[in-house]
C-alpha cells in the first residue's frame, strides 16, 4: 500500500507528463485476461506463465519490460512485467494475468477493459530495456515517412500478367 501511495506520488510531482516525454511508450485500447488453458505454459520469454503473477502480454513491449496499465474506467494502476506475445485480437493491446486483472478491477465476467498501457524507459530494470523502451518511444513518436509518389518505384501492371498467363480478357 505504501509502495502505490510513493508511485502515485512520484506520477503527481514528476514535472513532465506521459505525452511530454519522449521515452514513455503509451497505448490506449482494450485488455483482456489470459485464459485458464495457459496457466502453466511456456511464454514467449521462455518462463512459465502463473495467474497468480503480476504479468501481461504485449504486442509490441520488450520481454521483461515494466509497464503500467491503467483501467480508464475505475483510474485503478497495476505494474506488470511483460513475459508473453499478445494479443492477437483487433483493438485488444494487452493480455493480463488473472492477479493484474483484479487489481485494476477487470472481472473475468467482463472480459475486457479500456485501458492505458505506459511503458517509462527510466522505470526499466535493465539498461538494455531502457535502452529499447526509449528506442521504441522515439520511433512511435517520429512522423511518418512521407514517400515522393513522383520517385517512387511503381508496381508492373499485375493484371497484364495475369491474363497472359490464364488467357482471360
Amino acid at each position: 500500500m505504501l509502495a502505490r501511495l510513493l508511485f502515485a506520488l512520484t506520477l503527481i510531482a514528476s514535472p513532465a507528463s506521459a505525452k511530454d516525454s519522449p521515452s514513455v511508450v503509451v497505448q490506449q485500447g482494450k485488455a483482456s485476461i489470459y485464459a485458464d488453458k495457459f496457466h502453466g505454459r511456456r511464454t514467449a520469454s521462455g518462463e512459465i506463465h502463473d495467474q497468480n503473477d503480476l504479468t501481461a502480454a504485449s504486442r509490441i513491449l520488450p520481454l521483461g519490460a515494466r509497464a503500467m496499465v491503467t483501467n480508464l474506467e475505475t483510474g485503478k494502476t497495476v505494474t506488470v512485467e511483460i513475459t508473453d506475445r499478445g494479443p492477437y485480437v483487433s483493438g485488444r493491446v494487452v493480455d493480463l494475468s488473472k492477479r493484474a486483472a483484479r487489481e485494476i478491477g477487470l472481472t473475468p465476467r467482463q472480459g475486457i477493459a479500456r485501458v492505458r498501457v505506459e511503458a517509462h524507459a527510466q522505470r526499466q530494470p535493465t539498461s538494455d530495456l531502457k535502452n529499447e523502451v526509449a528506442r521504441l518511444a522515439a520511433v512511435r513518436a517520429a512522423p511518418p515517412k512521407r514517400i515522393d509518389t513522383r520517385t517512387a518505384i511503381r508496381r508492373p501492371n499485375l493484371q497484364k500478367g495475369y491474363r497472359e498467363r490464364y488467357g482471360r480478357q
